[in-house]
């Protein structure tokens, strides 16, 4: 198998996001979880995802499960790999997107890296090198209140710079609409004054189109699903994947009980949670009892074990940010994060051994928790349930063939979580 594309993403929600944009553009993908072992077979695909959980992990432990992912990928020939980031570039002034970046460029002796988190479809744009939401930017943005690595400054070459060793320039849109050529030029540029990363606007579809074009020049990008839709026409426009090579995977249904799970403290899925109070069963876990050892999780699966035969049930743990800082000034972030990420995992284990066999997740970190508990080691993309989120069918599960959903928080429509079920059948 020899990759056209090589992809590793810092979170599961976001490699999904990948995914499903990638399949959508015509590529064959898989997402694993982890490296994949070399016993685990793979169809044959165009690209291959690799899910990292190292978007909030200490930095050196981050840099070192990336490049082992990039070792794999380049190893089955991927020329290119995208290290994919959430779109909102969360990330401390630490890290991790700067040192992994930073390691990555080492390996592969790349001269300079192209860096976008813009994806116009979910209103994500890069502008003069400063991030928006929608219309405004995003430290003006609810978005900006990440409850592990919230994001108070716009201006991407700013945050970039203070995270990475490499120095920061910038492709402004006056010089990507000029096209390749033009992009090309000023990269050259910027590298020939010891730039080795650059922040490139993008505020249109066609803006990615050039991006990846471009990158493809390159034997690394960093960026979130945008960059990935760019890659993806390059390739297939260059004739280097051909045209329908993707398939998605079956359709059979799976059957049986299923249950969402809810960690995203995002407004998005705050609101989607209130709203499937009007279609399932909803029970809310106190986050502090969670914390302090009390058992919700008992409590939890006694209550689903009364609903959950009646049809599909919903738990959370969300709580609002306002909540969430509170409850991290008693337990500490760390030791509240971990806690309630473990006890989803605890109830999402426990569900799936009484045969729940579809399971919708919200937030990053729970995702990956559950995911990670469950030992599913990858996922065929299936249909697209919103914008970044597809339905996932596990590969070599232990429990047979399963649906999951994992939703990124600020993702999906008012209705996500039904609108989930309907397609998961």
């Amino acid at each position: 198998m020899k990759l056209a594309l090589g992809c590793i993403a810092d979170d599961y929600t976001g490699a999904s996001d990948l995914a499903n944009t990638l399949t959508r553009a015509g590529l064959r993908t898989v997402q694993t979880i982890g490296v994949p072992a070399d016993e685990l077979k793979l169809p044959e695909v165009d690209a291959v995802v690799v899910s990292l959980k190292s978007r909030s992990i200490e930095a050196g432990l981050a840099v070192s499960r990336s490049r082992a992912a990039d070792k794999w990928l380049r190893s089955r020939g991927a020329d290119h790999v995208l290290f994919k980031i959430c779109s909102t570039f969360d990330s401390t002034d630490a890290g991790n997107i700067g040192p992994v970046m930073d390691a990555l460029r080492a390996d592969c002796v790349e001269k300079i890296v192209l860096v976008t988190p813009a994806f116009p479809e979910t209103g994500r744009t890069v502008y003069q090198g400063n991030l928006f939401v929608g219309l405004v930017p995003l430290n003006e943005s609810p978005l900006k209140d990440h409850p592990l690595n919230p994001m108070h400054d716009s201006n991407l070459v700013r945050v970039l710079a203070r995270q990475s060793k490499t120095k920061v320039g910038l492709v402004n849109l006056a010089t990507v609409v000029r096209g390749p050529e033009a992009m090309r030029a000023h990269l050259a540029d910027l590298s020939g004054k010891g730039i080795g990363a650059a922040i490139v606007d993008a505020v249109f579809d066609l803006d990615l189109e050039t991006i990846g074009a471009v990158a493809l020049d390159h034997r690394l990008s960093v960026g979130a699903s945008g960059i990935g839709l760019g890659l993806a026409r390059a390739l297939i426009g260059s004739g280097r994947v051909p045209k329908g090579a993707s398939s998605k995977m079956e359709e059979a249904s799976v059957g049986g009980p299923a249950a969402c799970l809810a960690g995203s403290c995002s407004q998005a899925t705050l609101q989607q949670i209130a709203n499937a109070e009007a279609t399932m069963p909803v029970l809310h876990l106190d986050p502090d009892r969670i914390v302090t050892g009390s058992d919700e999780v008992r409590r939890a699966l006694a209550w689903a074990a009364q609903r959950i035969t009646e049809g599909p049930v919903l738990i959370a743990s969300s709580s609002t940010p306002d909540q969430v800082a509170a409850l991290q000034s008693r337990h500490g972030r760390d030791a509240a994060g971990h806690a309630i990420e473990q006890a989803m995992a605890d109830i999402a284990e426990a569900l799936v051994v009484s045969g729940v066999r579809r399971l919708v997740i919200a937030g990053g970190e729970t995702s990956g928790a559950v995911v990670d508990r469950l030992g599913i080691p990858g996922f065929l993309v299936g249909r697209e349930i919103a914008a970044g989120v597809p339905v996932l069918r596990a590969v070599g599960a232990k429990e047979g063939d399963m649906l999951l959903a994992l939703k990124s928080g600020n993702f999906g429509g008012p209705q996500f979580f039904s609108e989930a079920l309907d397609l998961m059948r």
